[in-house]
């Protein structure tokens, strides 16, 4: 379930990106986005249904065994719960595991990445970035000012520092480093002053941008965990 338009940054690997564009393939697993009688159909065909659905209003309607609360909005924005199905897992901070989920799945770049946690919460949000190469707050992206975002440059494109990657209406957005853009929202969006709207890698490594990342790959992981540890399917 996904908002009408995601503020997702790494587009060509999210299954997000499919609000936007229809169907996204990551890695060979294809999404598409479809109405809540085409989900069967879609299914069948081993795709992932996106269904846009920003309230979670159709979660009643599916009665699912498993919800997975993966907003990473630093709190339960949608009053997520655990008498919502037989395996509620949430990501991050601002769950209690026993309260607001059975599980919580750490995502802090720790010791702790992807560790299942059954009791208490997960690790409260720093505010800093990870670290890459040697830069955390430089790699990112961030709107001068409200406005709509336009980038003049796609993710994969090589930047240096002071180069142009966008525009928010007549203000210029500039890259800060040098690196592969790994990521920027979909153009048009709507964004206000200090929202993040791309990232720099400093690695170089193009083919990192069209690959899932070791942070998702751990969270991800972490919820296999939780769904093979509780047995509900």
């Amino acid at each position: 379930m996904e908002i009408p338009q995601p503020t997702v940054i790494r587009r060509t690997v999210s299954f997000a990106t499919a609000a936007f564009t229809g169907s996204i393939t990551v890695e060979g697993v294809t999404a598409r986005k479809v109405t809540i009688e085409q989900i069967e159909v879609c299914l069948t065909r081993g795709e992932i249904p996106l269904l846009i659905d920003p309230q979670g209003e159709t979660i009643n309607i599916l009665g699912p065994k498993i919800l997975i609360d993966a907003v990473m909005a630093k709190k339960n924005t949608l009053g997520t719960h655990c008498r919502q199905a037989s395996l509620v897992i949430a990501l991050g901070p601002g769950f209690t595991a026993g309260k607001d989920a059975h599980a919580v799945i750490e995502t802090q770049r720790s010791h702790d990445l992807g560790r299942v946690l059954w009791k208490g919460e997960a690790l409260a949000n720093t505010g800093v970035p990870g670290e890459v190469a040697g830069y955390s707050e430089e790699r990112l992206v961030k709107a001068p000012a409200d406005g709509t975002w336009k980038p003049v440059i796609e993710i994969g494109d090589l930047v240096a520092a002071g180069d142009l990657v966008a525009r928010v209406d007549r203000a210029e957005v500039k890259s800060q480093i040098k690196g592969v853009v790994r990521g920027l929202l979909f153009p048009g969006i709507k964004v206000h002053r200090g929202m993040k709207v791309g990232d720099i890698d400093p690695r170089c490594r193009r083919e990192y941008c069209f690959t899932i990342s070791d942070k998702a790959r751990a969270v991800g992981g972490g919820v296999l965990e939780a769904i093979l540890h509780a047995g509900v399917i």
